[in-house]
């Protein structure tokens, strides 16, 4: 089933009856239980759930799933927030700010142990003057007597709260000058023209950099080792999440839709990045070139965590990030938050 826009949905949506979504099913689709779930942008850090669609896992499991593309995370927290949607996969924070304001959200699953978007991108020019390290760069003297410039999208953001974890780890945060560099093109065209020193940047915009000749990673979180010298270990970065009610009020069918995507998750794991690329590349990643989407699935291959587990070492790694003053995130326990009895039962099944 193709996908479509969050406004699109929205304008031809039915009615809404708790975490379901219902719009007409042909007569072979009536005894199937439609449901509804989002994610921020088709891209490979998705795959997952565009998988357990495309591949059928949900349909095995007697759901008509809907997917939304809500074009940013907070957008899919919010819509998830409104009830417009049931399930979510998205940003491990998210579902902590729901919380944090009084919508209890539950953690269910996660799909990756690394956060793909706190790699730091520095100017080739600079790096080929030395400035190979997070810590060489902290040192750069511009002729203004200004501290250098890094970007992420916005301050507050997700690569704003990892971007400043790794710096805060290096002992250097407060020798940058953090700004809000905006989206893909903004980003891009700051580093290359110099209006940025370093920008954050997700695998994609990695990869036109370090291709186009302008920039250069200084801090590679594809590398286990370097992203262990600033995090200490795995983090559940994007995660399954849902409103608490949802389970509350559809236990049967959370339990179906964590199948799907477990199933989904040993599916990718065993497959290679064309069997991948194949099934999912034309109706959900159409707006990138085969070449590039083909080398993010194998980036993120690489990362995923095809187990889904969500342990309590793992969440109290994440929460050093997560509850530090600046990110305005509620301190919440693990027991308040993660729930992992679905996915067990998946495991055991």
């Amino acid at each position: 089933m193709k996908h479509t826009s969050r406004r699109s949905f929205l304008k031809h949506s039915a009615a809404l009856s708790g975490s379901l979504m219902f719009y007409p099913l042909s007569r072979t689709e009536a005894a199937i239980q439609p449901i509804t779930a989002a994610h921020s942008v088709n891209t490979a850090i998705y795959a997952p759930q565009m998988v357990a669609q495309a591949k059928g896992f949900m349909k095995d499991q007697g759901l008509h799933m809907h997917i939304i593309e809500a074009k940013g995370g907070s957008n899919v927290r919010r819509i998830l927030a409104a009830g417009q949607v049931g399930y979510a996969l998205g940003d491990s924070s998210h579902p902590l700010v729901l919380s944090g304001k009084g919508r209890s959200s539950k953690i269910l699953m996660a799909t990756d142990n690394r956060c793909s978007y706190a790699n730091i991108i520095v100017q080739k020019e600079l790096y080929d003057k030395g400035y190979t390290t997070v810590q060489k760069l902290s040192e750069l003297k511009k002729d203004d007597g200004s501290k250098p410039v890094i970007a992420a999208t916005r301050i507050g953001s997700g690569t704003y709260i990892y971007g400043t974890y790794v710096l805060q780890q290096y002992g250097v945060n407060d020798k940058f000058q953090w700004i809000g560099g905006g989206g893909s093109k903004t980003m891009l065209g700051g580093l290359k023209t110099g209006k940025f020193d370093a920008i954050m940047a997700v695998p994609a915009w990695q990869f036109v950099a370090e291709d186009d000749g302008y920039g250069k990673a200084i801090y590679d979180v594809a590398s286990l080792e370097t992203w262990n010298e600033a995090f200490g270990g795995a983090i559940p970065t994007t995660i399954v999440y849902v409103l608490e009610n949802t389970i509350l009020d559809n236990p049967e069918i959370t339990q179906k839709y964590i199948n799907g995507m477990y199933n989904a998750m040993q599916w990718i794991k065993e497959s290679s990045v064309d069997q991948i690329y194949n099934l999912v590349g034309e109706e959900y990643m159409s707006g990138f070139k085969a070449e590039q989407a083909k080398r993010e699935i194998a980036y993120y291959k690489n990362i995923f965590n095809y187990e889904g587990s969500v342990d309590k070492t793992d969440f109290d790694n994440g929460a050093k990030v997560w509850f530090r003053d600046f990110t305005k995130i509620k301190r919440q326990n693990y027991s308040d938050v993660v729930d992992m009895s679905f996915l067990n039962k998946t495991q055991k099944s």
